[in-house]
């Protein structure tokens, strides 16, 4: 809870003594610029839920997807949110299956769908089985997407292409991580990545270029 409050804190003050509080107040930024009170927005990846918390408090009328498919987070977030926002215990790729999943219990933002190198040490992992789900799955003529958060450890990209018809139908705003020490452990290539997105024509952006204009 106290590392929780400090951590709201600093980014509250724009004090960016990590990376991942630096993105964070980004991503936060991009969603209060393009995310209006009635969007409708995915979070893929929910974890503890604070890009989630955001997205209800941007868009108080959307009707929001969360993906989480750690056991003991996905139900502090169905128990949090209850009706108000879609809670699933998936983890979305390009297929609908079975997988095991890496959990990382001392350490759960490293966890994923594969065995990775860890920035922590002594990685305390469980190995458990999981659903797979495309996201293209959740389509909803009622629904048009504006905002979609990714952030899956590597797997961005297969989340990407099981949303390839989200994609071209409702244009969403789309924010992921793609690089090394995660997204190589797929096998995925930027050109790869690069030519998916330009076939929807979609264009790419760095994150802080996009809040820079």
């Amino acid at each position: 809870m106290i590392k929780s409050l400090l951590r709201k804190i600093l980014i509250f003050l724009r004090l960016n003594i990590t990376k991942n509080l630096a993105y964070d107040r980004m991503s936060r930024e991009l969603i209060q610029r393009y995310v209006r009170s009635s969007d409708n927005c995915v979070d893929v990846g929910a974890h503890k839920g604070e890009i989630l918390d955001y997205f209800t408090k941007q868009a108080p009328q959307g009707k929001h997807l969360a993906f989480e498919p750690i056991p003991q987070f996905y139900t502090d977030l169905k128990s949090r949110w209850g009706n108000r926002v879609e809670v699933y215990p998936f983890a979305l790729s390009d297929i609908s299956g079975k997988s095991e999943f890496q959990w990382v219990k001392n350490a759960p933002a490293y966890s994923g769908l594969k065995h990775r190198k860890y920035a922590v040490q002594n990685p305390e992992i469980e190995t458990i089985n999981v659903e797979m789900r495309r996201l293209d799955d959740f389509q909803n003529p009622d629904r048009r997407i504006r905002f979609i958060k990714i952030d899956v450890e590597g797997a961005e990209f297969l989340v990407l292409k099981g949303a390839k018809e989200i994609l071209k139908k409702d244009r969403p705003f789309v924010l992921f991580e793609f690089g090394l020490g995660a997204s190589d452990y797929y096998q995925n290539t930027p050109q790869e990545l690069f030519q998916f997105f330009d076939a929807l024509d979609y264009a790419l952006f760095n994150l802080k270029d996009v809040l820079q204009g």
